[in-house]
């Protein structure tokens, strides 16, 4: 193996950087620091394993078809490859088609390591024998790598073989298979190859080659900033994500309380708002918002309100439809920043309701949705029924999809999709599917198009599918006592006997969020394409 100097050469070689956006080498951590090891699951023109070892300012790398092990009976064919640069470390996502590697790679295992038996890992490598002790998250214990020689002569000079001792990290018959996910992101390969958080151009720039499909949220609001709101009086000059907003009513109750608790006054609700605005920020971005509003509380009516009102601050995002008729909403609410939702809850928007397509193609929808909307007959269990036989259904036909609890009795079903089909095309699709779904429990179903015509019974609602026809967004609270709202969740949860439609609140869903997470984030960046139905 060549020193730090030159050992990216054969990888520079491999690879066009005017056309592959790849880093071309950088330089090694801290001095004294522990090296670092990642083995990536790497799905190219066949599944391996890149096992990688920090090694003199570059990745030492062999491509492993069968992965590492634990057991110590195995031995794994390892091809020696060109060196990495460091800044593969920690790549995740998808190298495009036609590239070299071009597939799809996740972290599989990463960690520290440390040669043993010598001080000169680069030389013990030259030498066709190497020894690491590994830290890894799967992956613990002595490793060796050792190159295949007959009589001294090298046998096909990129092969190798690895293998783990039999210390005490051993486990008989351990299949890296049975461990698909990765160690960063939590997500298959699959999952990756549907919806990477990084995609790369290759007809760009290097520098300018990334596209972040799935961006971080941004940062929630400072402990200083809702401090602020706390000491203000009934009304207050409110700086909040870099915006100055005229609070006001601040003690005016806006949710009863629930079964005894205290009312939710607008103080608390501004302050979730603010809270929950980064999490919520990339479901209402670039999309048209009809607002629920409810300025004198849950208690009294509320109404539909879409134009956005002129005294609107100039900061505030809007979208002007260029296919509105006279007497319709001509101005919408976009909310392209945190503070934008802030204004939208003081406005006395209660509910949010973000359009399915983007301004920029408003008859393209991102989403096909699909709606159970429960009777006055239909139980909870009645209701999971549907929901689980939808996700059967969606699981058979290998669509990425997410459920979400409404905050009040129903439960929706999310599908992120390619811009392109029509909203004709959208509610055409998730209708067959209702349909086949309410074929297999039709004493449960309606379709009748009046409430008063389904006899009590659910209504799988594909006619949602329609511009400006919206469901609530994800978190956004519902008006009912103890201010529910409406949370995405796992396809798992729909086992949890514990499950209701309504069981978290504005109280509540921090605490949610913090121990679970946001499960539409896994929606964020997927162009699936809706398979065809027979």
């Amino acid at each position: 193996m060549a020193r730090k100097g030159d050992s990216l050469t054969e990888y520079r070689r491999k690879r066009d950087f005017e056309r592959t956006p790849e880093p071309a080498g950088g330089e090694s951590p801290e001095p004294g620091a522990r090296p670092r090891f990642v083995v990536q699951r790497h799905r190219a023109r066949r599944l391996h394993y890149d096992v990688r070892f920090e090694i003199d300012g570059a990745l030492a790398s062999w491509a492993v078809p069968k992965g590492p092990t634990l057991d110590p009976s195995a031995r794994r064919m390892a091809v020696h490859v060109e060196d990495h640069p460091l800044e593969y470390i920690d790549f995740e996502g998808v190298i495009p088609s036609g590239e070299y590697g071009g597939g799809d790679v996740i972290v599989w295992d990463t960690g520290e390591w440390e040669p043993h038996g010598t001080d000169d890992p680069a030389a013990a490598v030259a030498n066709g024998e190497l020894h690491a002790e590994v830290f890894g998250e799967k992956l613990r214990g002595r490793f060796v790598l050792v190159r295949r020689e007959q009589d001294g002569v090298k046998v096909g000079k990129e092969n190798w073989l690895l293998l783990h001792k039999k210390d005490d990290h051993a486990v008989e018959g351990w299949d890296p298979e049975e461990h698909p996910r990765s160690v960063l992101s939590g997500r298959t390969n699959d999952e990756v190859a549907v919806a990477p958080d990084k995609a790369w151009h290759s007809d760009r720039p290097a520098a300018e080659a990334a596209e972040v499909l799935r961006p971080e949220p941004v940062p929630g609001p400072s402990e200083d900033e809702l401090a602020a709101l706390d000491e203000f009086g009934k009304s207050g000059s409110w700086e909040i994500f870099g915006r100055r907003l005229k609070v006001t009513n601040l003690d005016k109750v806006l949710f009863p309380g629930r079964k005894g608790g205290k009312p939710i006054t607008k103080r608390e609700f501004l302050r979730y708002a603010a809270t929950i605005a980064p999490v919520a920020l990339p479901y209402l971005q670039g999309r048209a918002l009809n607002l629920h509003r409810y300025p004198d509380g849950t208690e009294q009516k509320g109404f539909w309100h879409k134009q956005l009102p002129q005294h609107a601050p100039e900061w505030i995002a809007r979208w002007d439809n260029p296919e509105a008729d006279p007497g319709e909403t001509t101005t919408y609410l976009v909310v392209d920043e945190p503070a934008a939702l802030v204004w939208a809850a003081n406005f006395g928007g209660l509910e949010w309701h973000p359009w399915t397509s983007r301004t920029e193609a408003m008859h393209e929808p991102t989403y096909a949705l699909i709606d159970l909307d429960p009777g006055p007959r239909t139980t909870w269990d009645e209701l999971l029924t549907l929901a689980r036989l939808h996700r059967t259904a969606l699981e058979h036909l290998d669509v990425i999809a997410r459920p979400k609890l409404t905050g009040s009795r129903g439960i929706q079903i999310w599908i992120p999709i390619e811009p392109g089909p029509s909203f004709d095309e959208t509610r055409a699709w998730v209708e067959k599917v209702s349909r086949s779904v309410g074929a297999v429990v039709p004493e449960l179903v309606s379709w009748k198009w009046e409430k008063s015509d389904r006899d009590g019974l659910a209504r799988l609602d594909y006619t949602q599918n329609a511009i400006n026809k919206t469901l609530v967004a994800p978190f956004s609270p519902r008006p009912s006592a103890g201010a529910p709202v409406s949370v995405p969740i796992e396809w798992d949860e729909l086992d949890d006997e514990k499950l209701r439609s309504d069981t978290f609140t504005i109280r509540t869903v921090g605490d949610r969020l913090a121990e679970r997470g946001d499960p539409f984030r896994a929606l964020l960046g997927v162009r699936q394409t809706l398979p065809k139905l027979t």
